[in-house]
């Protein structure tokens, strides 16, 4: 029975249990994906390949290391990529999340088959266990790879230890919060009956573990990423009433992340992205379970913060996976912007702040993000995915493949691709809201149908039919975006002059069968300058983000980047194409430059970001700006090795073990502490031929000593005996030609506490070069 009444719309399908505080906080809720059907469109398309990657993967494979865990034969091997390491088990809950979407929405046979399936070998293995763990992670103990249960028997015994890792395990609660969060899912979305018992049992096994620790020792655990496990207890309190639910989520509130925001303060900066945006996306589902009006709000400010202060045009935020300093991002367009998880978790939370104010502005940034990053970063052909969304002039997406990467921005984007229709409409106590212009049907039985048609955002046209009117709404509420002027509805071709609350069109109407409402949304160009680099534009037609066309994927792109004379506003250096969002211009070079949609050019080298010119200004600075981009491409061909050391997935990726010192950061870099007497170790990529070692280091940093040594070979001491320099200073070492593809290197104190900020190994340049 569905009936569209009240504040929420009311449906009874599984056994999610009780209001709670949220019934009140929350004011609009989406009208559930099961009663939308996509039309034929790119939302379609990418949720059919999305589809076709779900069904290829083998569920037993993804639990090889679930059950080895719980002394179990395992049936099949275990894929590659992060799936064959420590982390192995979060691609499981991602799939087990998206797969219950793909139910939700169409409720798919062949989905639910494999899903019931799944989570029946999920309840014999956590039967197998015994008390209630269900994971895939492992650790290293004694030289073995052993499973990742240790961990946390560690730390219910208090034996904390703390870097990047927990005890030595990459990210252990991040991983087990997408197990629960993906059971979660298949009993809210799926509505399958064996996935609570399984929910309730990781649940009370890790609250368990945390039970004996004192509030302190739970925020020493919470310093290490792990994902949104204080949304996954507070849901568990939603669905069950259960006053321990909520009571462990309070304990998982990470201080050092809430407390800034509860003042109101930006603290970002250096901070890894996605280990903070799931604790905003917990906080907001904490303050509807708890009624903490303060920390409904610290959730909104983090979420303004980021959207504008910390994001680039296309929606995403953070280079290589960590905020910078606020409205600072000049500078940062290399090939490690956005990271798409960051992303797929805001959209989490902009639902979120939307349900508690709906607010036309919440779904223009939800639109930017879902149109030109998350649209962009799938592969439309393969069902692929792509890590980073690279800004860089001239950079490729690089996608992962089918069985062998299991990044965590796969798992996220299975679910993305699977929730295109949850988020179209949305229900009020006084209006239906139509929010995103995706192509599809609405059909609630005994109440609304709504047909959606239109070619957006290639064309800016939107028809909305009334197919059947709601006995009990007489409000549609229609967003009208902020980027579109001279928008225009009408109702029945009648062009009415509704008013505009909120970022909405409001038309209030017995309506009838047949009844049309069309929206007119002229797509406009218009530049957008990069957050702290005023002459640095992207450009928008409508809602898309435009980019020029570099060349094929496959091909090398070799610069300069292309810059634009500008003579009368930045949009006045572009022609219109051929073509609905296709312009052209010619760039400061003479040669001429195609841009058109962002997301379309899946398989191109691109540039979404122009440095400009005046006329004066390019005559005065010509030869400057060349003569830099030309070193920074051929710096860029000469570099073997990049290593952001301080880093989390940098020094994983480069294999680094140390016997004592730290990561930290200063001035926005990332840096490890080197003390005297410890060692640390790592390799990193060689070529053939010459090459030297280029470290940075803070030039205040003096009167300290290292030994750098290369595969074994002792190559120098480096003494920093001074002066002192408020600067950042880099030192070259050349080092012995070798045949090797990687070497290894090992940095060991000598005398006081050396500190490095950054690692490159780099071809030396050629004589006649």
């Amino acid at each position: 029975m569905v009936l569209l009444t009240g504040a929420c719309l009311t449906v009874t399908f599984t056994g999610r249990a009780l209001a709670q505080p949220s019934a009140t906080l929350r004011k609009v809720e989406p009208i559930p994906a099961r009663y939308v059907r996509l039309e034929p469109s790119p939302f379609a398309d990418a949720m059919a390949a999305n589809r076709r990657y779900l069904l290829s993967l083998d569920p037993e494979r993804l639990l090889h290391n679930f059950y080895w865990s719980a002394g179990l034969e395992a049936k099949k091997p275990r894929y590659g990529g992060w799936e064959s390491e420590s982390i192995a088990g979060h691609s499981l809950g991602h799939w087990l999340s998206a797969c219950s979407l793909v139910v939700a929405n169409t409720g798919d046979p062949a989905i639910a088959a494999v899903l019931d399936h799944t989570l029946a070998e999920m309840a014999r293995i956590q039967a197998a266990e015994g008390d209630g763990y269900l994971g895939g992670t492992t650790a290293e103990r004694g030289g073995k790879e052993v499973p990742g249960k240790v961990i946390f028997e560690e730390v219910r015994r208090g034996q904390i230890e703390v870097t990047w890792t927990l005890n030595g395990g990459w990210v252990p609660i991040y991983t087990y919060h997408k197990v629960l969060a993906g059971v979660i899912d298949a009993h809210l979305l799926a509505g399958n009956e064996r996935a609570l018992p399984i929910a309730l049992g990781l649940a009370g096994y890790l609250a368990g573990v945390l039970a004996p620790l004192s509030d302190e020792q739970v925020q020493t655990v919470l310093s290490v990423e792990h994902g949104g496990i204080l949304e996954s207890y507070a849901e568990l309190y939603a669905i069950t009433g259960d006053a321990r639910w909520l009571q462990t989520a309070e304990r998982l509130r990470h201080r050092a992340f809430v407390d800034p925001l509860l003042a109101g303060r930006d603290a970002l900066a250096g901070l890894h992205a996605n280990t903070q945006i799931p604790k905003a996306v917990g906080l907001a589902r904490f303050y509807e379970m708890s009624g903490r009006t303060d920390h409904g709000e610290a959730a909104a400010f983090f979420h303004k913060t980021v959207v504008d202060h910390h994001s680039y045009v296309l929606g995403g935020n953070s280079e290589r996976e960590h905020f910078g300093p606020p409205d600072q991002l000049g500078g940062t367009l290399t090939t490690g912007t956005c990271e798409a998880c960051n992303t797929y978790n805001m959209l989490k939370l902009t639902r979120h702040l939307y349900a508690w104010s709906p607010d036309g502005a919440l779904f223009d940034y939800y639109e930017r993000a879902q149109l030109n990053h998350i649209l962009a970063h799938q592969r439309p052909d393969t069902g692929q995915f792509v890590y980073f969304m690279p800004l860089q002039a001239g950079a490729k997406r690089d996608y992962s493949t089918p069985e062998n990467s299991f990044w965590c921005c796969v798992g996220s984007g299975m679910e993305s691709h699977a929730k295109h229709a949850d988020s179209i409409y949305w229900r009020g106590a006084d209006a239906l809201y139509v929010n995103l212009f995706t192509p599809s049907t609405l059909d609630v039985p005994n109440d609304v149908k709504l047909e959606l048609s239109t070619r957006y955002p290639e064309q800016g046209e939107v028809t909305l039919r009334v197919a059947r009117p709601s006995p009990s709404v007489a409000t549609l509420a229609v967003r009208r975006p902020g980027w579109a002027q001279d928008a225009r509805i009408a109702v029945n071709g009648r062009v009415l002059s509704a008013p505009v609350q909120n970022g909405y069109w409001r038309v209030t109407r017995a309506w009838r069968a047949g009844d049309t409402l069309t929206v007119t949304l002229p797509m406009a160009l218009r530049a957008e300058p990069l957050k702290g680099a005023p002459d640095i534009y992207a450009f928008l037609s409508g809602p898309l983000v435009l980019a020029a066309d570099l060349g094929p994927a496959s091909q090398a792109f070799d610069g300069p980047a292309p810059a634009l004379l500008v003579r009368s506003g930045p949009t006045s250096a572009l022609a219109s194409g051929s073509g609905a969002h296709r312009y052209a211009t010619v760039d400061v070079l003479g040669q001429r430059q195609d841009l058109r949609p962002f997301n379309a050019l899946y398989d191109r080298r691109t540039a979404v970001y122009f440095q400009t010119f005046t006329p004066t200004a390019w005559k005065a600075e010509r030869q400057d700006y060349l003569a830099s981009e030309a070193r920074r491409a051929d710096l860029a061909r000469r570099t073997i090795d990049t290593f952001y050391i301080g880093e989390m997935q940098p020094e994983r990726d480069h294999g680094l073990t140390a016997t004592a010192g730290q990561p930290g950061t200063f001035y926005g870099r990332h840096s490890r502490s080197i003390p005297e007497g410890a060692e640390v170790s790592f390799t990193m990529a060689r070529r053939p031929g010459a090459a030297f070692l280029r470290a940075t280091y803070w030039g205040n940093d003096v009167d300290r000593e290292m030994l750098i040594e290369f595969d074994g070979r002792q190559i120098v001491v480096e003494r920093r005996p001074g002066p002192s320099v408020n600067d950042w200073v880099t030192v070259d070492y050349p080092l012995p030609p070798s045949d090797q593809k990687r070497s290894k290197v090992r940095l060991i104190g000598r005398r006081n506490t050396s500190v490095i900020y950054g690692l490159a190994l780099i071809e030396t340049p050629r004589a006649d070069a």
